[in-house]
């Protein structure tokens, strides 16, 4: 007789929203995905990093993309570990690297991506149709 081992089945669930493109819509889209994590009991070790991350990504094409833009969240949830993937998707850049939109102090900006890359388990970015997504994983227990 054959032993079958019994495996928990692997949960996935998502969430996109649209990005409004204006400063004042990153603390609504950062309580949008607060309450996503909630709904999903996504582990609180990794929700205040997530929001940060959210955070980073939703500003960087607010601020600096053409829009539109949109935020896409993923949990795995396989066998007790979970990855949470936040994406943000935008039209490319307004002004070439290294330029400023006007009012943006550089000494106040500027950090997003090494935040992101503190906490991150992995992250990276696709160009694709035109349009450039941003990534960032963050792994639970």
């Amino acid at each position: 007789m054959a032993l079958q081992l019994y495996t928990k089945p692997r949960e996935v669930v998502e969430h996109v929203c649209p990005l409004p493109h204006f400063t004042g819509a990153v603390s609504a889209v950062r309580r949008q995905a607060r309450a996503v994590l909630a709904d999903w009991n996504v582990c609180p070790e990794i929700v205040d990093d997530a929001l940060l991350v959210v955070t980073e990504l939703v500003t960087n094409a607010i601020v600096h993309a053409v829009p539109p833009a949109e935020l896409r969240m993923s949990w795995v949830c396989d066998d007790g570990l979970g990855t949470l993937r936040i994406e943000v998707t935008d039209a490319g850049r307004v002004l070439p690297t290294g330029q400023s939109p006007a009012g943006i102090d550089p000494d106040e900006h500027g950090r997003g991506e090494e935040i992101v890359h503190a906490l991150a388990t992995r992250h990276g970015i696709h160009v694709h149709s035109g349009r450039i997504t941003r990534w960032a994983d963050l792994l639970a227990a």
